[in-house]
């Protein structure tokens, strides 16, 4: 794979219950090979697990040298994350972490692992409908739904 072909990546995540038990997935398209990582938290929002998809992705590209060299094509059904990332956290960030209301910015924690975690990255961000359809968007959606529902399982279990 050349150093120009990006890495494609796409990410959700979702509660059952907002907040509730959440899931977040992601699927890492390099080339022929696909990666597909997820994981949940018993008690968490849907905000939250789509930054924490975002997050995953981009640790295990940058944990792969051959991959953090490469553009990134970035895929997010979440406006939150998209616009977060690529507009407002400029604001946020000069505001000392405040909203324009002066309100301290929500999952402050997260949007900065997000920032240094991306930062070093040539990354495309693209927001894409969700339940459209979209194959990749659609794996994470499944993989996201099992996370939950495992989560509900061991909850009516405990």
């Amino acid at each position: 794979m050349d150093t120009e072909t990006p890495i494609i990546i796409y990410t959700d995540g979702g509660c059952s219950g907002n907040p509730g038990p959440g899931g977040w997935a992601c699927v890492i398209v390099d080339g022929d090979t696909e990666t597909k990582l997820s994981g949940g938290e018993a008690q968490t929002t849907n905000n939250r697990m789509e930054l924490t998809a975002a997050i995953q992705a981009l640790a295990a590209v940058s944990s792969d040298a051959r991959m953090r060299a490469r553009p990134i094509a970035f895929y997010s059904d979440s406006q939150y994350v998209k616009n977060g990332i690529t507009d407002w956290i400029k604001k946020w960030k000069k505001n000392g972490w405040l909203t324009s209301s002066k309100k301290p910015v929500l999952n402050q924690d997260l949007w900065q692992r997000l920032d240094a975690l991306s930062a070093p990255l040539a990354i495309n961000w693209q927001w894409v409908k969700g339940h459209a359809g979209i194959p990749y968007n659609e794996t994470c959606d499944t993989l996201c739904q099992k996370e939950i529902a495992n989560l509900a399982a061991e909850r009516r279990v405990q």
